[in-house]
């Protein structure tokens, strides 16, 4: 899947309203960004790189394993596959829609 087919899944996964309440930014590296604006409702997700109130850094490969379940994002982290700066309060929200 590449990054407009997961940005569009994701978009589709929080529908209008997450409860997130955070922008939210996935730095895939050289692959690109998945910015999520969780305050706006309608929620947006784009790839725009803009700065977020929580950055999750992670490889294409390991996002895309998180969103079908096949890897545990907190099992990721633990690995070092997965980095968080920011506020590990939104971090924690994740859980919930990933």
């Amino acid at each position: 899947m590449d990054l407009d087919s997961l940005t569009a899944s994701f978009r589709e996964r929080l529908g209008d309203n997450s409860g997130i309440d955070a922008t939210i930014k996935f730095d895939l590296g050289a692959d690109g960004v998945i910015f999520v604006d969780g305050v706006s409702v309608p929620n947006t997700v784009t790839n725009t790189d803009s700065e977020a109130q929580c950055t999750v850094q992670l490889t294409l490969e390991d996002f895309q394993s998180i969103a079908k379940g096949d890897l545990d994002a907190m099992t990721a982290f633990m690995m070092g596959k997965l980095k968080i700066s920011g506020d590990m309060g939104i971090a924690m929200k994740l859980r919930e829609i990933l």
